[in-house]
């Protein structure tokens, strides 16, 4: 927890306390023994050279392996090329403000949107405009709007199963993003780190990353929800003319591919199944979650808030009553022995003040009851 009480990565699960508050993977989820088998089947086969400094772009092996993976899950070819190996999304993130802007340029992001990308944002400089959204994600009649005022460096969007508000940015919208990306001038961000993480039996959502050809996209994926985020792994894909502008930059040219040994160990975990057979698993698993994340808030909070049932991502996005201080009740809730993430940190305008976002993913689900149940008590 850092010094505001929000939640982050230094942040550990204190005895009881069921923390809802917390967007990462439980640890009966973390994959120790694929992680084991894929190290050793790639250690077993390993030249000396594939500890040397890998290609700029990554490993030529890995990129493949990757893009026939994301080809088979989005339903449409993705190549090697289009692909650079990063350090994750975050460091994926931070590595595309520092190409495709400087200080004092202006960046779209969805209100309310992910609160630590808040924080790489302002570590660049950048003027933030938030666009509302809606149930179809973001709305695209105010960022026509907003483009008649300002002249974006770039937009940043979480298209699928978004953090916090759970949404997906429908098809429509995302071609409509991309042409006008392309019209405006401006570089569309799309985290899709939840974009594999799908739970029923709808569709799963159009990915960014199949409409490079429409627009001036960059997708960032990682391998954080989808394996571990220890790992540290995950890409950035885009058309020719993006990838050339990433590749000419001094830390790549110095430094070479990210994290070039834990893109040989998943190059195998791709190529051995491991990767996909993770996917199906976390999938029920996420699932039986959900579920039971959704039955106990109808049964111990009911009508005291209002939501929409999640189809895929970590989280579920509550709006309390009218007047409800979320921030107050986060402190309260942690005396109760549970926690959550408040509204307006999610907001760069101190939004959403009634509005709560918990996390599904980092508990069993008896843990997810009990928390819940100690939750309702507080809102009843």
């Amino acid at each position: 927890m850092d010094g505001s009480g929000i939640v982050t990565f230094d942040s550990v699960p204190d005895g009881d306390v069921i923390n809802f508050g917390i967007g990462q993977p439980s640890p009966d989820l973390l994959p120790v023994k694929l992680i084991q088998e894929a190290t050793a089947d790639f250690l077993e086969k390993a030249h000396p050279l594939e500890l040397n400094y890998g290609e700029r772009q990554g490993d030529s092996r890995f990129r493949q392996s990757l893009a026939d993976f994301l080809s088979r899950h989005y339903e449409t070819p993705v190549t090697a090329e289009s692909l650079i190996v990063s350090g994750g999304n975050s460091q994926a993130l931070d590595f595309v403000c520092s190409q495709f802007s400087q200080p004092g340029d202006t960046i779209f992001i969805e209100e309310p949107s992910y609160f630590l990308a808040h924080r790489i944002f302002a570590d660049h400089g950048l003027n933030v405009v938030g666009i509302p959204m809606d149930r179809d994600g973001m709305r695209m009649d105010v960022l026509e709007e907003q483009l008649e005022r300002h002249r974006p460096a770039l937009l940043y969007t979480i298209p699928s199963y978004h953090n916090p508000c759970g949404v997906t940015l429908n098809a429509e919208r995302r071609r409509q993003l991309a042409r006008l990306s392309r019209e405006h001038d401006f570089v569309v961000v799309a985290d899709e780190v939840y974009q594999l993480l799908h739970y029923y039996d709808t569709p799963p959502p159009l990915a960014m990353g199949t409409l490079l050809d429409e627009g001036k996209v960059l997708s960032l994926g990682s391998f954080s929800k989808i394996m571990a985020p220890g790992l540290r792994l995950g890409w950035i894909q885009g058309s020719k003319s993006l990838m050339e502008r990433i590749l000419a930059c001094g830390v790549v040219n110095s430094g070479g591919s990210f994290n070039h040994f834990t893109s040989q160990v998943m190059r195998h975990a791709l190529d051995l199944g491991l990767q996909q057979a993770m996917v199906d698993h976390l999938r029920a698993a996420y699932r039986r979650r959900v579920d039971a994340m959704d039955d106990t808030l109808r049964e111990e909070i009911g009508e005291a808030a209002r939501w929409d049932k999640p189809l895929g991502g970590y989280f579920f996005w509550l709006q309390l009553r009218e007047g409800a201080n979320t921030m107050q009740l986060k402190e309260q809730a942690t005396k109760h022995g549970t926690g959550l993430q408040p509204g307006p940190i999610f907001s760069h305008e101190n939004g959403f003040p009634n509005f709560i976002r918990l996390s599904f993913a980092h508990y069993r689900r008896d843990q997810i009851r009990d928390g819940v149940k100690r939750l309702g008590a507080l809102l009843r």
